[in-house]
Protein backbone atom coordinates (compact mmCIF):
# COMPACT_ATOMS: atom_id res chain seq x y z
CA UNK A 1 0.00 0.00 0.00
CA UNK A 2 1.03 3.61 -0.47
CA UNK A 3 2.75 5.27 2.46
CA UNK A 4 3.95 8.84 2.89
CA UNK A 5 5.95 9.41 6.05
CA UNK A 6 6.55 13.01 7.08
CA UNK A 7 9.40 13.89 9.41
CA UNK A 8 11.63 16.71 10.59
CA UNK A 9 9.23 18.92 12.49
CA UNK A 10 10.27 20.32 15.88
CA UNK A 11 10.32 23.42 18.06
CA UNK A 12 12.50 26.22 16.68
CA UNK A 13 12.95 29.93 17.25
CA UNK A 14 11.89 32.70 14.89
CA UNK A 15 14.49 33.19 12.19
CA UNK A 16 15.69 29.60 12.30
CA UNK A 17 15.71 27.14 9.42
CA UNK A 18 14.28 23.64 9.28
CA UNK A 19 14.04 20.91 6.64
CA UNK A 20 11.09 18.57 6.44
CA UNK A 21 11.25 15.24 4.63
CA UNK A 22 8.58 12.98 3.21
CA UNK A 23 9.52 9.43 2.29
CA UNK A 24 7.18 7.65 -0.12
CA UNK A 25 6.68 3.96 -0.75
CA UNK A 26 4.21 1.79 -2.63
CA UNK A 27 3.90 4.11 -5.62
CA UNK A 28 5.87 5.05 -8.72
CA UNK A 29 7.17 8.20 -7.09
CA UNK A 30 8.40 10.04 -10.19
CA UNK A 31 4.94 9.90 -11.76
CA UNK A 32 3.36 11.85 -8.89
CA UNK A 33 3.48 15.55 -8.26
CA UNK A 34 4.11 16.28 -4.62
CA UNK A 35 2.79 19.01 -2.39
CA UNK A 36 3.23 20.33 1.12
CA UNK A 37 0.27 21.65 3.06
CA UNK A 38 -0.07 22.92 6.60
CA UNK A 39 -2.80 23.23 9.16
CA UNK A 40 -2.61 25.53 12.13
CA UNK A 41 -4.75 24.95 15.20
CA UNK A 42 -8.33 25.99 14.50
CA UNK A 43 -7.67 26.76 10.84
CA UNK A 44 -8.21 25.00 7.54
CA UNK A 45 -5.47 23.10 5.82
CA UNK A 46 -3.65 25.36 3.37
CA UNK A 47 -1.33 24.94 0.43
CA UNK A 48 2.36 25.65 0.99
CA UNK A 49 4.34 24.36 -2.01
CA UNK A 50 4.25 21.83 -4.82
CA UNK A 51 6.68 20.25 -7.27
CA UNK A 52 6.13 18.31 -10.48
CA UNK A 53 7.04 14.65 -10.78
CA UNK A 54 10.27 15.36 -12.63
CA UNK A 55 11.11 18.35 -10.45
CA UNK A 56 11.05 20.80 -13.36
CA UNK A 57 8.39 23.11 -11.95
CA UNK A 58 7.44 24.40 -8.53
CA UNK A 59 4.79 26.63 -7.02
CA UNK A 60 4.51 28.35 -3.65
CA UNK A 61 1.96 30.10 -1.52
CA UNK A 62 2.62 33.83 -1.37
CA UNK A 63 3.14 33.60 2.38
CA UNK A 64 6.20 31.35 1.99
CA UNK A 65 7.61 32.45 -1.36
CA UNK A 66 11.31 33.35 -1.13
CA UNK A 67 11.57 31.65 2.29
CA UNK A 68 10.67 28.02 1.57
CA UNK A 69 12.10 25.69 -1.08
CA UNK A 70 10.53 22.43 -2.19
CA UNK A 71 12.71 19.78 -3.81
CA UNK A 72 12.68 16.07 -4.48
CA UNK A 73 15.06 13.19 -4.96
CA UNK A 74 13.35 10.58 -7.12
CA UNK A 75 16.17 8.11 -6.54
CA UNK A 76 15.32 8.21 -2.83
CA UNK A 77 11.53 8.55 -3.24
CA UNK A 78 11.69 11.61 -1.01
CA UNK A 79 10.40 15.16 -1.17
CA UNK A 80 11.79 17.94 1.00
CA UNK A 81 10.67 21.31 2.28
CA UNK A 82 13.49 23.65 3.27
CA UNK A 83 12.06 26.35 5.48
CA UNK A 84 14.12 29.46 6.15
CA UNK A 85 13.48 32.62 8.15
CA UNK A 86 10.74 30.89 10.07
CA UNK A 87 8.06 33.01 11.72
CA UNK A 88 5.59 32.20 14.52
CA UNK A 89 2.84 32.26 11.86
CA UNK A 90 4.48 29.21 10.27
CA UNK A 91 3.51 27.15 13.31
CA UNK A 92 1.35 24.26 12.07
CA UNK A 93 1.21 20.58 11.33
CA UNK A 94 2.83 20.07 7.94
CA UNK A 95 1.63 17.35 5.58
CA UNK A 96 3.06 16.04 2.35
CA UNK A 97 0.71 14.73 -0.31
CA UNK A 98 0.79 13.13 -3.76
CA UNK A 99 -1.31 13.92 -6.81
CA UNK A 100 -1.32 12.88 -10.45
CA UNK A 101 -3.01 16.15 -11.51
CA UNK A 102 -0.68 19.17 -11.68
CA UNK A 103 -3.60 21.45 -12.49
CA UNK A 104 -4.86 20.99 -8.95
CA UNK A 105 -1.52 21.51 -7.20
CA UNK A 106 -2.90 23.94 -4.60
CA UNK A 107 -6.17 22.12 -3.91
CA UNK A 108 -6.36 19.59 -1.10
CA UNK A 109 -9.09 17.59 -2.89
CA UNK A 110 -6.73 16.96 -5.83
CA UNK A 111 -4.34 14.93 -3.68
CA UNK A 112 -4.87 11.20 -3.39
CA UNK A 113 -2.30 10.26 -0.78
CA UNK A 114 -1.33 12.06 2.42
CA UNK A 115 1.33 11.77 5.06
CA UNK A 116 0.52 11.68 8.76
CA UNK A 117 1.86 15.17 9.40
CA UNK A 118 4.77 16.59 11.37
CA UNK A 119 4.48 19.41 13.92
CA UNK A 120 6.47 22.59 13.38
CA UNK A 121 6.39 25.12 16.20
CA UNK A 122 8.10 28.49 15.87
CA UNK A 123 8.57 30.47 19.06
CA UNK A 124 9.00 34.25 19.02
Amino acid sequence: QVQLVDSGGRLVQAGDSLRLSCAASGLTFSTYHMGWFRQALGKEREFVAAITGDGSDTNYANSVKARFIISRDNAKNTVYLQMNSLKPDDTAVYYCAATSWWGGYSVTAAYKYWGQGTQVTVSS
